[in-house]
């Protein structure tokens, strides 16, 4: 499903977290878009929350603002009271929607959260059925490890490739991963520009603008490399990332992300926007341990559980913990399994060539199928009910 760009108006910051979460929460990707920024092609978001509870009339004025700069934006208007008067002006001005949210209750009411997300799956409906036909919308896929070590630029940097190869559709991958990423090391490109670059000249994120910071590949794969400093990107630029994704989104049909192995802002701003969100493990104790905790972390924040999908990478046909045992600790069924081959990821690693491109091995071929999956699947399938879980067979 295509990602929504959504607008929270409002002076109220608990309010704007709150509203963010419940956005979030609808099983819908959604980036939050900033109202003081315009997107280089002038684009508007998809859905705007107005908080209309303390200030009715500069309420009002905000939704009759955005109603008439963007005619196809879903406007929530959210009030602390439902009075017939005040409901049909919020109409007036522009709003689709709604809520009731008093003032003095700090907890979001029931009603209020499940209209919230009704409201953004009719929104992402629209949105699908406004632009179809169209140029299909891109499909983002991040991949996120269990912890150091656990393979994930190995992992994404082929199944980019693979994508870019297999498809010829304009496809980049987006080195994420914080203080000095790896992903054109791997490629064995040396590019001239960094996401810092892009997150700097956020006013000029057009197409053209795009094409000039990201390198090729001769797969006809664009990477948009990882920063060259230790302390960035950072915790202030997760909004900046969000808005970075957003325009390539405009440009390429699919968008791979290496995430790194940690739960930051940064990574949270991808994780918020996917599509799916391959988790990569390996079949160890500290590995299944830290993934749980990652799948925990990711439902807590609203951040797309039930787009998980679990990778198990390095597995050996003789391992101390068998795939029935991860799937039960994890509560999710293994996605994918990649084999255990240093030398052969050794090697391509150290070459700069990807497994795709430089031999036949069954790691190769591996990659190949769970690249193909993707690209028959369109939209991977849900994912299963989760299960009880337990760490290891363990309550």
């Amino acid at each position: 499903m295509a990602q929504l760009a959504a607008l929270v108006l409002t002076s109220d910051e608990a309010f704007r977290r709150q509203a963010t979460r419940l956005l979030r929460g609808g099983g819908v990707p959604v980036a939050l878009v900033d109202d003081r920024r315009t997107a280089a092609d002038g684009s508007g978001p998809d859905t705007a929350v107005v908080d209309i509870r303390h200030d009715v009339s500069w309420g009002m004025a905000a939704i009759e603002r955005l109603r008439a700069a963007h005619a196809g934006t879903a406007i929530f208007a959210v009030a602390a009271t439902s009075e017939p008067e005040l409901i049909l002006q919020a109409m007036r001005a522009g709003a689709n929607e709604f809520f009731l949210w008093p003032t003095n209750e700090p907890e979001i009411p029931t009603a209020t959260e499940e209209g919230f997300h009704g409201a953004v799956r009719r929104a992402a409906v629209r949105r699908e059925a406004a632009s179809a036909g169209a140029r299909p919308p891109s499909v983002t896929h991040v991949f996120l490890g269990a912890k150091g070590g656990s393979g994930t630029t190995t992992v994404s940097v082929n199944c980019a490739v693979e994508l870019a190869r297999l498809t010829k559709r304009p496809t980049i991958i987006v080195d994420l991963k914080p203080s000095l990423g790896e992903v054109a090391l791997f490629l064995g490109v040396r590019p001239r520009f960094t996401m810092l670059d892009a997150i700097e000249n956020l006013h000029r994120l057009d197409r053209d603008f795009i094409k000039e910071l990201v390198a090729r590949h001769k797969s006809g794969l664009d990477i948009l490399a990882g920063s060259e400093q230790f302390d960035r990107p950072n915790a202030q630029d997760a909004g900046p990332i969000e808005e970075v994704l957003r325009a390539l989104a405009r440009v390429y049909d699919f968008i791979i992300v290496d995430a790194g192995n940690s739960l930051s802002s940064c990574s949270l701003a991808a994780l918020y926007g996917a599509d799916s969100i391959f988790l990569v493990t390996n079949p160890d104790v500290p590995s299944i341990r830290n993934a749980q905790r990652f799948i925990d972390r990711i439902r807590q924040l609203g951040a797309g559980g039930e787009r998980i999908r679990v990778l198990l990478n390095r597995a050996a046909e003789e391992q101390l913990i068998a795939p029935k045992q991860i799937e039960s600790a994890l509560g999710y069924s293994i996605h994918h399994t990649f084999g255990s081959d240093y030398q052969t990821v050794s090697n391509a690693l150290n070459s700069g060539v990807p497994l795709a491109l430089a031999n036949h091995s069954e790691l190769a071929v591996q990659f190949d199928s769970f690249t193909r999956s993707l690209i028959n699947a369109g939209e991977v399938a849900a994912a299963p009910a989760e299960k009880r879980r337990t760490f290891l067979g363990v309550f």
